[in-house]
């Protein structure tokens, strides 16, 4: 039963982290919107609503992975008492074979001996490489501009170096108009 609530409790984190996959893409969106309309202060929240998201992903999926190798331990541990009383019945039955000094008898129990020990092994083995996959995260700024840049550039777009604003990069405009358009737009960022 505990087995049973620890694996689920796994699944359920894996789907979290899948939903946070899926409010990171609606986040890439409203960023590229954002970008494409020049709003650098709306950019700059959903970019960092789009890492926060990516990062309680990771999170949910750190905690899954934790919660699967408690699983795997206590799996294990379930198996180690299992066969524990194997062994315990491989050895009376040792002892009555060495009794009897049937050399058949004891290779095949030695065979099964060897069996279960390699099967344990394994278990073991499986859980530490799971608890070996833990990583950390933090979330530097510049993930954000990162992310802001990342998503002009698959979406065509330049980014304005001064203002971190973008536009689209098939439109043409004249540069003494353009001057004036980002004079303006910065002194009314700078107003605020």
């Amino acid at each position: 039963d505990q087995l049973f609530q620890l694996k689920f409790a796994s699944k359920q984190l894996q789907r979290q982290s899948k939903r946070s996959q899926k409010e990171i893409r609606k986040e890439k969106m409203k960023l590229k919107k954002a970008i494409e309309q020049g709003n650098a202060d709306g950019a700059r929240i959903y970019a960092e609503n789009a890492i926060r998201y990516q990062n309680q992903g990771i999170n949910y999926l750190r905690m899954s992975s934790r919660i699967d190798a408690v699983a795997s331990r206590l799996e294990a541990a379930i198996r180690m008492n299992q066969v524990s009383r194997v062994m315990g019945n491989i050895v009376t039955g040792m002892d009555r074979a060495m009794a009897s000094m049937d050399m058949g008898k004891i290779s095949m129990i030695m065979d099964k001996f060897e069996q279960q020990f390699e099967d344990m092994d394994v278990q073991s083995q499986y859980v530490e490489n799971a608890m070996s996959q833990t990583t950390t995260l933090s979330t530097p700024q510049d993930q954000v501009e990162g992310l802001i840049q990342q998503v002009a550039t698959e979406n065509g777009l330049e980014l304005a170096e001064t203002l971190g604003l973008a536009k689209a990069a098939k439109e043409e405009v004249p540069a003494a108009t353009e001057q004036d358009e980002l004079s303006a737009r910065l002194a009314a960022l700078k107003s605020l």
